[in-house]
């Protein structure tokens, strides 16, 4: 995870960046919050999945597994390099505060291909020598991702299902014709990954020059509408008409009487089972490429995931088919003897999930908005965590720690105040402090957070299918007090670099 040192990080997404193009970039701002990071102490910058966003902007619904996500390029970053001229950006500037994903989308996709033709006819033979090796290190993901985002535009951005049946079911001549027909198209989005993955891995090694080392998200499911489902359909349960004979979500709970019906394909397993993980494997070592841990969504599907037939509108219906997690692990082991992963395991887990995760050695994740409500054997309450986990006083699917907070029942705002020792509490400082002063090695928080922000900056609000992923922080919120304050903290607490006075 981290060594046997302890550290502390900050969760923000690149989306949540301040900036001028109406939403946040790999440019200027993200270099600064990395500097916030290095001068307050802080080893990790936890971010969200990278991938390109489809319907509702979600990280988690990515049109690739393996691509970037070009809204995210820094169009700045693009005129150093001589992509795009100044006057291209000129006179554009929104409201900050948040994400205009409206606006965003055909600007900048403009823009980049724009910069695409201004690079294929002029860039220099360094770039173009760094371009030819991209695509063709790449060509194993890229070559399907380009041609499903050419394919999705000429058919009306319809879902791949949609499109004339010689080329959803990929068959190979007219692969070849649209391949000749959409030239243009392709090369813009070879250039579109080119530079995202430039500037990422520029962000990233800037970052661990600094000491700060980016924990990514890699959700365990892949979108139905994605490039990975297209490309590879004898992965998933899907039928001659490829369309899915199960879907992926969780049964009835506590908090919802017919479960959640997340729509994503079953992975056939033991298709992947096969060819030993090769899929995974790729997909690990891509990834790993991009950051340096990552954490796995619903790792409890390592174990069983819900499987619930296509045509039911709710999760009610499912049964649980067994996946092969000690087998898929096993296999990912041989590249990386010490899996650098983080399992999200919250929610309910049976002590095969447990098991799963301990005979790997992958911490889990302990949420102390969800410590207060059941009693001193709470498995989240800081006397109760091991060492080796990640606490989090919440995460990008809570409230904020002031809204939840100032939403919480008297008799758990009570409880908290008790355990805390304080008759008079000050949120959201006071959790962190206790997420800091904790057993676990790894201590994270959102920038909301640190910002003291209430519930008008959550993240995400899980099973709502719009109004989400939009916070931004507002340009100049990372002041040297604050950045004195949390530094002050993580040096108390043992948790900063040993090379940080």
């Amino acid at each position: 995870m981290t060594g046997q040192h302890r550290a502390s990080g900050v969760l923000l997404h690149p989306t949540s960046l301040p900036g001028p193009h109406g939403m946040g970039d790999l440019g200027t701002e993200a270099w600064r919050f990395v500097d916030f990071l290095a001068g307050a102490g802080q080893s990790i910058w936890q971010i969200l999945p990278l991938g390109p966003t489809g319907y509702g902007h979600s990280p988690y619904s990515a049109l690739s597994a393996f691509a970037g996500n070009p809204l995210l390029v820094s169009l700045e970053r693009l005129v150093e390099e001589g992509d795009l001229e100044p006057e291209d950006l000129a006179g554009v500037s929104l409201e900050e505060g948040l994400a205009h994903f409206g606006f965003v989308d055909p600007f900048k996709t403009r823009l980049l291909r724009k910069a695409g033709k201004r690079f294929r006819e002029g860039a220099s033979a360094r770039r173009k020598t760094d371009f030819d090796t991209f695509c063709h290190e790449q060509a194993g993901w890229l070559e399907d991702f380009v041609m499903f985002c050419a394919l999705r535009r000429k058919f009306g951005d319809q879902p791949w299902q949609q499109w004339s049946q010689p080329l959803r079911e990929r068959q190979p001549n007219a692969l070849e014709q649209a391949r000749a027909e959409l030239a243009d198209s392709l090369y813009f989005h070879r250039y579109s990954q080119f530079v995202f993955f430039e500037q990422w891995l520029a962000l990233r090694d800037y970052a661990n020059r600094r000491g700060v080392r980016i924990l990514g998200d890699m959700p365990i499911f892949v979108a139905l509408d994605s490039a990975d489902v297209w490309a590879r359909p004898d992965l998933f349960h899907l039928d001659q008409q490829l369309q899915p004979t199960v879907v992926a979500g969780v049964p009835p709970d506590y908090f919802s009487a017919t479960g959640q019906r997340w729509g994503n394909p079953l992975y056939r397993w033991e298709a992947h089972q096969q060819d030993d993980f090769t899929w995974w494997q790729d997909r690990l070592a891509w990834n790993l490429q991009q950051c340096d841990l990552l954490r796995i969504d619903h790792f409890r599907g390592f174990i069983a995931c819900w499987a619930i037939p296509a045509g039911e509108k709710t999760a009610i219906n499912g049964q649980w088919w067994d996946s092969p997690g000690e087998a898929l692990f096993s296999a990912l082991q041989h590249k990386y003897p010490a899996l650098p992963l983080v399992a999200e395991d919250l929610g309910v887990i049976t002590p095969e999930v447990e098991q799963l995760r301990d005979r790997f050695g992958l911490p889990g994740m302990k949420i102390l908005q969800f410590a207060f409500d059941s009693g001193p054997d709470n498995p989240y309450l800081p006397h109760n965590l091991p060492v080796h986990c990640i606490v989090y006083t919440g995460t990008h699917d809570n409230d904020t720690t002031l809204g939840w907070w100032q939403t919480l029942e008297p008799a758990l705002r009570n409880e908290t105040a008790a355990y805390l020792g304080r008759s008079s509490v000050g949120m959201p400082w006071d959790l962190i402090h206790l997420a800091w002063s904790s057993v676990a090695r790894l201590a994270i928080c959102p920038l909301q957070d640190l910002l003291e922000l209430g519930g008008e900056a959550r993240m995400n609000h899980p099973g709502r299918a719009d109004a989400n992923w939009g916070w931004r922080y507002l340009p100049g919120a990372l002041t040297s007090e604050l950045q004195q304050r949390l530094g002050d903290m993580t040096r108390r607490f043992g948790r900063a670099p040993k090379n940080v006075s």
